[in-house]
């Protein structure tokens, strides 16, 4: 059986404790971490006390059809060289039942306008977001666009391409 090799903040998580899966490096060498939703608002704290307090990017996917929903997060440290950044990627899974995982606006304010895309496309709901409303479709839009199972209305375009 293989074994996966994990990083200084895995390691670290599971000096103290803190309930985590290893998901291995990616092609740049980055570290991906699974993440409990119960567990994210700490230990997103953690993070940005640590020196995490860059969030580069925030996304959301469908994994599967009839599976979970999926909220990753690029979190970034610069410490000594703009050179050499440390880098870390968080995913949180959540049931397409009931989606629900920690708002990060609290901790990274530039989260506000991703969690809030994430929402409006795949119907991931941030608890504690200030603002949590869609942002690209309109208020009275039903559904989730990007879901696998999603199933396009029947609508007219009003107005010309052209």
């Amino acid at each position: 059986m293989k074994t996966m090799q994990q990083g200084w903040l895995s390691n670290w998580l599971v000096k103290h404790e803190v309930v985590h899966r290893s998901l291995g490096f990616d092609h740049r060498g980055i570290e991906t971490l699974q993440i409990k939703a119960g567990d994210w608002d700490s230990i997103a704290v953690i993070l940005y006390v640590y020196g995490y307090n860059y969030l580069r990017s925030q996304c959301a996917y469908d994994v599967a059809p009839g599976g979970s929903l999926a909220s990753v997060y690029h979190l970034t440290r610069i410490q000594y060289s703009i050179d050499n950044p440390e880098e870390v990627c968080i995913k949180v899974f959540a049931q397409k039942d009931n989606p629900r995982i920690p708002s990060v606006f609290w901790i990274w304010r530039s989260a506000d306008f991703q969690e809030r895309e994430s929402y409006d496309m795949v119907g991931i709901s941030y608890d504690n977001h200030p603002r949590l409303k869609r942002i690209l479709m309109p208020e009275s839009w039903i559904g989730w666009p990007l879901r696998k199972d999603y199933i396009t209305p029947n609508f007219y375009e009003i107005q010309d391409a052209h």
